[in-house]
């Protein structure tokens, strides 16, 4: 009889025990999913906030910028078209904003813009808020500038968070982006230009050297695997100023210096050349005469023609 009332009580404390474990683990899930609740209400309420602080931002950024709508207007073709020929005639107007657009644009004080020329490299927090942004905006652009970033096209301005498409439109014919002189320049500055590394920047400069200078763009694609696609991609962003061409004496240099230029390339042609000269009247001291002559190749004759050369 003992033994029959033990086995029903070890019955009866098994089940109980279990039922309470599956009543504790209820209890867990449902704290579980009422805190996820909480944080995802959290979180939509904090985006509406931002989104409505964006919102009226925007509004009174643009109070001066309306909207611009395109109506079509049906009109007839005229009577001496038959079956009624319909043309559609665009027309902009300038859309009429809502009451309540109206008076958040009115609640914002007015902040009084000016307009001119700058560099967004290199302008300051306070000519910034000259130009229409908010101290946060002009911060922000200082922040960016402040951790390596630079803005090498107008584009690249326009791509920034902070700048709406209203403040960009007026002052892009402002931007003012100087570009990289290929004959004053450093590696630095060429290290700078986007696809072009540190490599590429020395090489440059070497190439430079070796030709007395720049005279043209296009003999930045002799530096091997500076190639077509490479020089595309930089060509906006580099220039050559007048001021900063030297001419090539090729018609006194002695041999020893003209062998050191890319379009010579080797000694004995330059010997070539100072005998050339040497027998020759300057008159017919010319690139041209060069190549005829068998002297230079017709390779190198095109490009040390490109280049600009001290009279003979």
């Amino acid at each position: 009889m003992s033994s029959c009332s033990e086995t029903a009580w070890l019955i009866n404390w098994s089940f109980m025990g279990k039922e309470g474990k599956e009543k504790k683990s209820g209890l867990s899930g449902s704290f579980v999913t009422g805190a996820v609740a909480m944080v995802f209400l959290v979180i939509g309420y904090q985006t509406a906030l931002f989104v409505h602080s964006a919102a009226v931002t925007r509004i009174a950024a643009n109070r001066d910028c309306p909207d611009t709508v395109f109506v079509y207007r049906e009109e007839k073709a005229g009577a001496a078209v038959a079956d009624k020929i319909e043309s559609s005639v665009v027309e902009r107007r300038n859309a009429s904003h809502s009451p309540r657009v109206t008076a958040v644009r009115s609640s914002v004080p007015f902040r009084s813009v000016e307009n001119f020329r700058f560099d967004p490299n290199t302008v300051s927090e306070e000519d910034l808020c000259r130009l229409g942004f908010s101290p946060k905006q002009a911060r922000s652009i200082a922040n960016y500038r402040a951790k390596g970033g630079r803005f090498r096209r107008k584009g690249d301005f326009a791509k920034s968070f902070v700048v709406s498409d209203s403040i960009y439109r007026r002052l892009e014919p402002y931007i003012d982006i100087p570009l990289i002189d290929v004959n004053t320049a450093d590696s630095a500055a060429f290290d700078s230009l986007p696809g072009i590394g540190g490599w590429f920047a020395s090489r440059i400069v070497s190439h430079r050297k070796a030709l007395g200078g720049y005279s043209n763009l296009e003999q930045l694609m002799d530096i091997k695997g500076l190639d077509r696609d490479k020089f595309e991609g930089l060509r906006d962003l580099v220039t050559i100023s007048e001021e900063s061409i030297t001419p090539y004496p090729i018609w006194n240099l002695p041999a020893d210096s003209l062998k050191q230029h890319p379009y010579v390339g080797n000694y004995e042609t330059a010997c070539a050349i100072v005998l050339y000269r040497q027998n020759n009247p300057p008159v017919l001291c010319t690139v041209e005469a060069l190549e005829s002559s068998g002297i230079i190749s017709c390779e190198n004759a095109l490009k040390l023609a490109g280049c600009r050369l001290v009279p003979p």
